[in-house]
């Protein structure tokens, strides 16, 4: 397991690369993952976060699309404070990681800016514009009461963004094995899973008739997850499983998932745990499995665990219950995928590319690590 923490090094000095839509992102390097030899094709688990990753809007806080991406842009961009107690701008490019050691996203230091590109952050307002009509709802298309969303001007958007549609699409065309997990704090998943289900079911959505096609199962029913100090309990329906008897019975719960479903993660247990990765959503990670692989993809997964939305806790050994904590650095670009919003709107394979991305780093780590 010492690739794991070699890992975490190289992620820690891996920079960005600038992808042509106007923000940088990390590309593709080694990392260490590596207990066992590569096997056949393995089955994906993705689990994915929903606002800010999927849907640019949020029911909870009350933002239509422009006040979301206007709010995510202030996680993007970067500055510090001069010596005088004055902002300064660092970049003029959005990017996921720091510039430059000493920088700070803007929402970092100020915290929730209303209004953002209007005023401090002026200079990336034609940004917010750019990608707002990116993912405008086809012109000439009746307005969709689940798949299209009403913006502050009136303006009707797409209320799940394309690209995850698209990922659907090219994960079957692939001919791999895959199931959808949603995993969110909000209270938005029954809306998602209904919209999503007439999507692949009734072909509802304007630039996907062919979904149902996929023949995709969705199951409409949310589950919870809760976490405690003794552990995780994960209930949906009449199903329930704990990690009472330690983390594997979770694991392979989860391994099992068909089709589309999700979950409600524990959000007063990350407050509690001051939004660190010991209070994040947890994900169980098995290096040592040749048929699953599991992958998150969430706009809050940072390479600083104090500030970071997803627990990883990796199995100690073949078949064993026992897991240990990794940091976010460690499985960057492998089993975790922090969401960036501009590409996800502006790229319709953007989350194709982010999987893949994963499918090859963890293979290349295996055969690295394979005596």
């Amino acid at each position: 397991m010492e690739g794991l923490e070699d890992s975490g090094r190289a992620a820690e000095e891996h920079g960005g690369t600038d992808n042509g839509s106007g923000t940088e992102s990390p590309g593709t390097v080694p990392r260490g993952l590596c207990p066992s030899r590569p096997g056949p094709r393995k089955k994906l688990v993705l689990h994915i976060d929903l606002n800010n990753t999927i849907l640019v809007s949020d029911t909870v806080t009350g933002q239509g699309p422009a006040a979301a991406l206007d709010y995510f842009l202030s996680t993007v961009t970067w500055g510090k404070m001069s010596k005088q107690g004055r902002w300064e701008w660092l970049s003029d490019s959005t990017s996921l990681l720091p510039p430059c050691d000493n920088a700070v996203s803007y929402y970092s230091h100020f915290g929730r800016t209303p209004g953002f590109t209007s005023a401090a952050g002026k200079r990336f307002r034609g940004i917010l514009d750019e990608h707002l009509a990116l993912f405008r709802w086809p012109a000439g298309t009746k307005a969709d009461r689940e798949l299209s969303v009403k913006g502050e001007g009136g303006q009707l958007y797409h209320w799940i963004l394309p690209s995850f549609f698209q990922l659907l699409k090219d994960l079957t065309q692939e001919g791999r094995e895959f199931a959808v997990v949603f995993r969110t704090f909000g209270s938005d998943l029954p809306r998602v899973l209904s919209a999503v289900s007439r999507a692949l079911n009734e072909g509802a959505h304007p630039l996907f008739p062919d979904l149902p096609d996929l023949k995709l199962n969705v199951n409409m029913t949310p589950g919870k997850i809760r976490c405690s100090k003794r552990g995780a309990a994960l209930s949906r329906g009449e199903e329930r499983h704990s990690t009472r008897d330690g983390d594997r019975g979770l694991y392979q719960y989860l391994s099992s998932a068909q089709g589309l479903g999700g979950f409600q993660d524990h959000f007063e247990w990350w407050a509690s745990n001051t939004f660190s990765i010991r209070g994040g959503k947890p994900l169980w990670v098995d290096p040592f499995d040749q048929h699953v692989e599991h992958i998150f993809i969430d706009d809050n997964i940072r390479q600083n665990d104090e500030d970071t939305i997803v627990h990883p806790k990796v199995f100690l050994d073949a078949g064993g219950t026992e897991t240990r904590t990794a940091s976010t650095s460690e499985l960057y670009d492998i089993t975790l995928v922090q969401t960036d919003l501009l590409q996800a709107i502006s790229q319709p394979s953007y989350f194709t590319q982010r999987v893949h991305i994963c499918l090859e780093n963890y293979e290349r780590n295996l055969q690295q690590g394979a005596p």
